[in-house]
């Protein structure tokens, strides 16, 4: 009979938020998905889970419930980065792993004769759970022989690993565990406890047309796939190799021009090998042995997936001129990562155009390749409580084409520094004037606000007077009285 083990990595982003702040370990905690008062949980511990404090809930909600509560936001591409290195580390252990759409710390892995290659399936799942362990992250498993029977008891389960003898007790254990620990809409989980249904047992009884009218599609969803209904076999996502070469020089290699020929002569043939993939170059990964020094690893982008070797040798120079070769080179090895595209598509001319978007995105892979990946950056707009908050810098990989719209006002340009600059501790009601720059900057002429921000809780609790004030000689300025510390802050300027 066929196998299938679920691996739940518990709470995912929960756990990257506790390894930037451990000492958040011994308190309720959450992960919120704005930096608002008004964010909604994602996913909280067992801390917050024993004071009643539960995903769904608004933060305000949950402050009110235990005023302990910490809570941040976790960048998804931090969730994506890390979820694609799970991957890699599973294929080790299990020839095919499939990562759930839904919820990104849970996968199933296809555990079909791995009991024949190992002691003991036990054995086997306990060093998925132990190397996962040392990429610390805290892991539970559960082999058995279904989608949803291994994935509840993953959720569920007080043990790291457990593996299920036949499909009959893998069933029985299965409609045991309580609602709270799957991944329900919360409003369905909440109705659902006040009708005492608690249990996959209780919610599997009830009539599949009055669920459906009541609860929704969702939960319909999950009661035919614990009945067996919704079955669908495990779906496995190809792993994608990268294209690899290396070269031992016979002399060592430190002038930069005939260093740039050897990876001239690897390029060419590992291009061919993407193209026969109906692949294109996404990124290309150089390590370096030197004859001294300590080995060095360079990774380089270009602006948009291509074959041309010519484009990635100029890259590979910037790089080396900016930083040159610190000793004699004695080994190379190239590797090269594709992404599906059309070869033949890749190698068009370019059009000529008044503004060229392409050559504007080699001009930021030239700076990237010679200044480092954060040379360029953008700024996003964020959900933020604090002005300084409202906004984060992201390395600039695209160039998007520019939409202007006319306006009848132009609006007023706010510059927010990059943290807020203490400023004169003289008092404002000052029989001379109130000079808040000092002397340089004049009296000020003119006070608009004040605008009060509070909260901030889950960091630590703010209290902000705002103004825009008016001096004589800098302008309109965009500043803060803070009352925990007595003093006003420069925030921006306003232009």
């Amino acid at each position: 009979m066929d196998r299938m083990a679920c691996v739940d990595v518990l709470a995912l982003p929960l756990q990257l938020l506790l390894r930037d702040h451990p000492e958040w370990r011994e308190h309720p905690a959450a992960v919120i998905d704005r930096d608002t008062s008004q964010g909604v949980l994602s996913q909280v511990n067992e801390a917050a889970r024993q004071r009643r404090i539960l995903p769904g809930m608004r933060a305000t909600t949950a402050r009110a419930l235990d005023h302990e509560l910490r809570a941040g936001t976790v960048p998804d591409a931090r969730v994506a980065a890390v979820r694609e290195e799970i991957v890699a580390a599973l294929r080790v252990f299990a020839p095919g792993v499939e990562p759930s759409t839904d919820e990104p710390g849970v996968f199933w892995l296809d555990a079909s004769g791995l009991g024949l290659l190992h002691p003991s399936l036990e054995r086997w799942a306990r060093l998925v759970v132990d190397d996962l362990a040392g990429r610390r992250l805290r892991a539970r498993i559960a082999v058995g022989f279904t989608r949803f029977g291994t994935y509840a008891l993953a959720r569920h389960g007080r043990v790291a690993v457990q593996v299920l003898r036949d499909p009959d007790e893998e069933m029985a254990r299965a409609r045991a565990v309580p609602l709270a620990r799957l991944d329900l809409p919360p409003d369905a989980r909440d109705a659902l406890h006040k009708l005492g249904i608690e249990r996959v047992d209780d919610l599997v009884r009830l009539p599949r047309t009055g669920v459906r009218r009541r609860f929704g599609d969702e939960v319909v969803r999950l009661v035919r796939l614990a009945t067996g209904d919704l079955w669908t076999p495990l779906q496995p996502v190809p792993a994608r190799e990268p294209v690899r070469a290396q070269q031992r020089l016979d002399h060592g290699e430190r002038d930069l021009d005939r260093f740039l020929a050897v990876v001239g002569q690897q390029l060419p043939p590992l291009l061919r090998t993407l193209a026969a993939r109906q692949h294109l170059l996404q990124t290309i990964e150089l390590r370096l042995r030197f004859e001294k020094a300590a080995p060095r690893t360079e990774r380089l982008q270009p602006a948009a997936p291509t074959l041309q070797s010519a484009r990635v040798l100029e890259l590979v120079r910037l790089r080396f001129e900016g930083t040159p070769l610190e000793d004699e080179v004695v080994e190379l090895e190239l590797e090269l990562h594709g992404v599906a595209g059309n070869p033949a598509q890749a190698e068009l001319f370019d059009t000529h155009v008044e503004r060229d978007p392409a050559a504007g995105l080699r001009a930021l892979a030239r700076l990237r390749a010679e200044l480092g990946d954060d040379a360029v950056r953008v700024a996003r707009l964020t959900e933020g409580h604090l002005p300084e908050a409202r906004f984060r810098w992201d390395r600039c990989t695209d160039l998007p084409v520019a939409s202007p719209r006319a306006v009848r006002h132009p609006p007023l340009v706010r510059r927010i520094l990059p943290r807020p600059v203490p400023l004169s501790s003289q008092r404002r009601h000052e029989p001379d004037g109130w000079m808040i720059l000092g002397l340089e900057g004049g009296a000020v002429e003119e006070v608009i606000g004040p605008y009060v921000i509070e909260g901030a809780w889950w960091h630590r609790e703010v209290h902000r007077e705002l103004h825009y004030v008016r001096t004589a000689h800098r302008g309109w300025l965009w500043v803060y009285f803070d009352r925990r510390r007595r003093r006003w802050f420069q925030v921006g300027s306003v232009e």
